[in-house]
């Protein structure tokens, strides 16, 4: 499963993702980031017809990988370090050089995360306190996101191998937990491009923690294989959870489902400074 993250280059942002246990960049960010072009895509065509070298070797540099975009998952040109590199070979612009030293340290510090992955850790929760949540909420979204992954490494395991294959898993758990699909859950909380569960509060984040870690367990203790098994399994994994949020939302006499901007409503934002 591809996942796209976010690095920023002087305030302009670059999407990346890992592939080949590598970082991979989209091509159209890194030229918008370099020539300021409004139309990145007629630029890098102009520009692969001026370097017939680069046109010629399209094909080994740039690969189409699943990139989140606004309008959701879509394939995207992306390159490798060295591709990258490549193509700024074609780019005159006085970013070039403070370009490649930042890619650089992108890529060295990847290198650093597989040696030691604690490092991916900690530079995670660096980038969360920057933007201003608290210690309490950084440790909940950190387990969640380490049951997120056992959870996908699971359905890696057990047949489900297509980004369409994880979205559809992950909506049977929301919609059996919270009543919602995620990306109803978006549009409750007027999100757009940004991440959902970053602008969870803890209840939340809790409940999801628990159809995750659930769906997780039944998988691997009846041994699931196959998507009809392990969406029932979702099924199944995300009614535990749901079941445990109506007790508590009878209880306490309100939805945990919140309208709410978790990090604006409880603990501001703080700008990220450029790099």
């Amino acid at each position: 499963m591809t996942t796209t993250k976010i690095a920023l280059f002087k305030g302009r942002k670059i999407r990346k993702t890992l592939h080949k246990n590598e970082w991979w960049f989209v091509i159209v960010d890194v030229v918008s980031a370099l020539t300021d072009s409004t139309q990145p895509n007629g630029y890098l065509k102009d520009m692969r017809h001026r370097d017939p070298e680069l046109s010629k070797g399209w094909g080994q540099i740039a690969t189409p990988l699943v990139i989140q975009t606004d309008g959701g998952p879509q394939k995207l040109n992306c390159a490798d370090t060295e591709g990258i590199f490549r193509i700024i070979q074609s780019i005159p612009s006085p970013k070039a050089e403070p370009f490649k030293r930042w890619l650089a340290k992108v890529g060295y510090e990847r290198i650093q995360e597989i040696e030691n992955p604690e490092l991916a850790t900690k530079r995670t929760r660096v980038l969360y306190k920057l933007k201003g949540y608290s210690n309490d909420w950084i440790e909940k979204r950190m387990r969640g996101i380490a049951i997120r992954e056992e959870l996908t490494d699971e359905w890696q395991k057990r047949g489900a191998k297509e980004e369409r294959n994880y979205e559809i898993l992950t909506a049977e758990i929301s919609k059996a937990t919270f009543g919602i699909t995620p990306s109803q859950y978006k549009m409750i909380k007027k999100l757009k491009r940004e991440n959902l569960r970053d602008h969870m509060d803890d209840f939340e984040l809790i409940f999801t923690m628990l159809g995750e870690r659930s769906t997780t367990e039944i998988h691997r203790t009846e041994d699931s294989k196959g998507m009809g098994k392990l969406k029932s399994d979702a099924i199944a994994g995300g009614n535990i959870a749901g079941n445990a949020r109506k007790q508590l939302e009878k209880r306490i006499g309100r939805s945990i489902v919140s309208r709410n901007n978790y990090l604006k409503k409880a603990e501001g934002i703080k700008k990220l400074p450029e790099k």
